[in-house]
């Protein structure tokens, strides 16, 4: 049994679940559908995808080692982050709630709809500057002495998408499972709310903070 592997594995998940922008992104998008909840879910997980496919080639070294490279995506993550948060906060006000029920169901996603979802999800991963210091400083620690590193770095990379994969889908239909309470207008005011709060907060630290590092 590959104890790194196993190793990598839980650490990777525990990476994964992570709540975050991305976290946050999937269920405000669920509370709108299922199908927006999983297409946010699905661009996550191909954010992760980018981030991953760098660092096996060797991209991420050159953007950590870069400082305005590195300060580029940091500024474009977090203009990005923020102005999702402005957006929900600005839905927010527009939405004038039904009194005294909840909806069964939010009407069915539009196409373009679902791609805006997908579009979400994936800028929100791949645009975080965060991520290619981890899977830069994480994925080699777990290529075995005297193993070729390519395609032991290939397998790790997959596994974080894989299980990037179960997770935010998952949690997707937690939160369309859990819809019929979470659409109640105070409930979903509220956890619209606090998204855009979240949102704007972590997208002002990414752009008035320091460089990450």
């Amino acid at each position: 049994m590959d104890a790194q592997l196993i190793a990598f594995t839980g650490i990777a998940a525990g990476m994964v679940a992570l709540p975050g922008a991305d976290f946050t992104v999937v269920v405000r998008n669920a509370l709108a559908s299922r199908t927006a909840g999983l297409a946010s879910a699905l661009g996550v997980a191909g954010g992760l995808l980018v981030h991953t496919a760098l660092a096996v080639a060797g991209l991420a070294a050159v953007l950590v080692t870069v400082p305005v490279l590195f300060r580029t995506v940091q500024l474009l993550g977090g203009a990005y982050v923020l102005y999702l948060g402005i957006s929900a906060l600005y839905a927010l006000r527009r939405r004038v709630p039904e009194p005294g029920r909840a909806p069964d169901r939010v009407r069915p996603e539009a196409p373009e709809e679902f791609g805006r979802a997908l579009r979400q999800g994936f800028l929100t991963n791949a645009l975080n500057p965060k991520a290619p210091v981890l899977f830069l400083s994480l994925l080699p620690q777990f290529v075995p002495a005297g193993q070729p590193p390519l395609p032991r770095t290939l397998l790790l990379a997959a596994l974080v998408v894989a299980l990037a994969l179960i997770w935010f889908p998952a949690v997707a239909l937690l939160v369309d499972r859990l819809g019929r309470w979470l659409r109640w207008p105070r409930t979903a005011r509220a956890i619209e709310g606090g998204s855009g709060v979240a949102l704007t907060g972590l997208g002002l630290v990414l752009v008035t903070g320091p460089l990450l590092r």
